[in-house]
């Protein structure tokens, strides 16, 4: 297991088990409109180590290790790095520019930089499926990435919890536009998948100039 991999897990899972038994740490370095505004953009990158629940970082830190590997494999360790973190800094500049009025907005989770991966690994290998454990046939990657993208848009609307689903589309926004710049091949030599993966992104646009969200 590739030694950075580890170490991003590792981080996730100390800075959430300490987020999980001290409030105050948690309340000091989760997503907060109004705390961002007033000077403490430190939340911005902070929030995404942080998770409400052992479900929810399970979920992440395993659709992490799940795609990372293929992004490793195809573009290295730097690339790797560099997606990850561009797509957890998306993930929270686009929930800054989406909820920038509404001060009291609270968020956390990787989801965002989990995402940026999980449309990298998609572009680089558009054939490859995966398996959950309470469906027992093998799930195209690609119609994952773009279900999670669009129970995202759900999650926008419920407004019901505290995971910043609109990090996930800046993240799935950064980790495609990266790879797209370090593959650009992958535009004619894979062009519908290219395609296919820009349409939750387009659908988010539209409902937010519509007002649906």
């Amino acid at each position: 297991m590739n030694v950075f991999l580890i170490l991003i897990i590792a981080s996730n899972v100390l800075f959430s088990y300490k987020g999980f038994t001290d409030i105050s740490f948690f309340r000091k370095n989760e997503f907060h409109i109004g705390s961002i505004r007033a000077g403490e953009q430190s939340r911005m990158f902070s929030s995404a180590f942080l998770h409400g629940d052992w479900g929810h970082l399970f979920f992440n830190m395993f659709t992490l290790f799940m795609f990372a590997p293929v992004v490793i494999e195809n573009l290295g360790n730097t690339s790797f790095l560099l997606i990850y973190m561009c797509s957890l800094l998306a993930g929270s500049l686009l929930t800054l520019y989406f909820h920038k009025n509404d001060y009291g907005y609270r968020a956390i989770g990787a989801s965002g930089a989990v995402t940026g991966i999980l449309y990298s690994a998609i572009l680089l290998n558009p054939d490859m499926s995966l398996y959950l454990y309470f469906i027992p046939i093998p799930i195209p990657a690609y119609v994952f990435g773009i279900g999670y993208l669009l129970y995202s848009i759900y999650g926008m609307k419920a407004k019901n919890d505290n995971i910043g689903h609109t990090a996930h589309f800046g993240g799935a926004i950064g980790g495609y536009l990266i790879t797209i710049c370090k593959e650009p091949i992958m535009l004619t030599e894979n062009t519908n998948m290219v395609v296919l993966l820009v349409l939750p992104i387009i659908l988010l646009f539209v409902l937010e100039k519509m007002g649906k969200l």
